[in-house]
């Protein structure tokens, strides 16, 4: 089951591969953040959605990188 699972995603992996990526660069960054913004407007809070998931995984995408990159802002 699994090997057909990686298969299946290989064979579609050309078409997602510009939407689901580790970001590297600031340029990676903000076009995860707009592909999130996008996101955010089609799904919602309907966590039944069909992209729900992706949404989140991208979310996750991006607060990884700025959890690396994006200085924390401190109030005095």
């Amino acid at each position: 089951m699994l090997t057909q699972d990686i298969q299946r995603a290989e064979r579609v992996w050309p078409e997602v591969a510009s939407i689901l990526f580790v970001p590297r660069t600031e340029r990676d960054y903000k076009r995860l953040v707009a592909v999130l913004d996008k996101l955010i407007d089609t799904v919602g809070e309907d966590e039944s959605h069909p992209l729900a998931s992706l949404m989140d995984v991208i979310g996750a995408l991006v607060e990884g990188y700025e959890d690396k990159h994006v200085p924390e802002i401190v109030e005095a």
